[in-house]
């Protein structure tokens, strides 16, 4: 059956809020505006985040995955500028909040990691003065009991030594400790929402199971909701209880995260999945990549975004975008292959 948006815009063409959505973002429009013309980084995105919920979005750079996070905080950099659509936040309506508004919700009820901690932090303050200065910011804590909160948060992360820990500055750290110390500032307030930005991409591969680990496990003990940006189907694979989909600026398919590996139905998703190596296969099979490349957000296609790459390409995909076929209630994709798929199920039930 198609409809007109997600479950998140369920309704979303009146764009009326679900108050049991702790982030519920209807139809958001983003562009930056460059001296190149308007780059048109979110294009009809809608989706959304229950109370607890692990969500994951996924795709390749450029595809909007940071926008969209970033937005909910009040955080798009300048050129950019959001031109249509609602988003809400734990009861706030983003659109119509100020600057001081924003900056008293940052921090106290949202927080995010970012994937680079050593640009992130500050190389010229210890440790101990960045945790401090969050927690002296967002509550009423005196030093005293703000140096006793950031040791409690360094023993939280699973850093040993916090005492000499905070006397110490980024670059005496190693990676996966920065990671760490960028997560205790994150959860200095205990917020409702973790925004995490590909926190494993600068990571070797045993320290970004450990804080993929760490960050699951802090989920369970805190009830907090996470969003999980990466470009890696498997990091979202033992994490997430959703995933989205973006390519192009859009939402092209959510789902349940067993709905994406085991039923993809967007070809761009089906591309993702025959990328990944397998490592119980014994025929030595080729991996596959995706042919072509990314769209061009100053000149995005009038159809489907993922159309010029797509193998299974109809001159309809080219010329309109499709609308969303649900699946199942949680499950929902937006390709015009399903429609045809459909049409021909109905063509042979009627000649049955």
């Amino acid at each position: 059956m198609n409809t007109t948006g997600s479950n998140a815009a369920t309704g979303a063409a009146q764009n009326v809020h679900n108050p049991d959505y702790l982030v519920d973002i209807q139809h958001e429009r983003l562009s930056f505006f460059t001296p190149a013309g308007e780059v048109k980084a979110l294009n009809d995105v809608s989706l959304y985040v229950r109370p607890g919920e692990v969500l994951g979005i996924v795709g390749e750079s450029g595809s909007g995955k940071s926008v969209t996070a970033y937005s909910i905080m009040g955080l798009t950099a300048y050129p950019g500028r959001l031109i249509g659509g609602d988003i809400w936040f734990n009861g706030h309506h983003i659109n119509e909040m100020s600057e001081r508004e924003m900056r008293k919700m940052r921090g106290n009820e949202v927080s995010i990691i970012f994937q680079d901690p050593m640009t992130s932090l500050n190389p010229v303050y210890t440790i101990g003065n960045q945790i401090r200065e969050v927690i002296l910011l967002h509550t009423s804590k005196n030093k005293a009991e703000a140096n006793a909160r950031a040791r409690e948060l360094l023993t939280l992360v699973g850093i040993n030594e916090p005492d000499k820990r905070l006397k110490q500055y980024p670059h005496e750290l190693s990676g996966g400790m920065r990671q760490r110390v960028m997560i205790a500032i994150a959860l200095a307030c205990e917020p409702k929402l973790l925004i995490a930005d590909e926190p494993t991409t600068a990571l070797d591969v045993t320290i970004q199971a450990q804080i993929l680990e760490l960050i699951m496990d802090l989920k369970k003990r805190l009830g907090m909701a996470v969003i999980l940006i990466t470009h890696d189907l498997g990091v979202v694979a033992g994490t997430c209880d959703r995933i989205a989909v973006m390519y192009g600026g859009k939402v092209v398919e959510s789902g349940l995260t067993d709905d994406i590996f085991y039923r993809p139905a967007h070809e761009y998703t089906k591309g993702l999945l025959v990328s990944i190596p397998n490592l119980k296969d014994q025929s030595h099979t080729r991996l596959v990549p995706i042919e072509g490349s990314p769209v061009d957000m100053l000149n995005p296609p009038a159809g489907c975004p993922f159309a010029p790459r797509c193998r299974s390409c109809m001159k309809v995909c080219l010329g309109r975008m499709p609308e969303y076929t649900h699946l199942t209630d949680s499950h929902y994709s937006a390709c015009w292959l399903l429609d045809k798929a459909e049409f021909e199920q109905r063509q042979r039930e009627e000649q049955a």
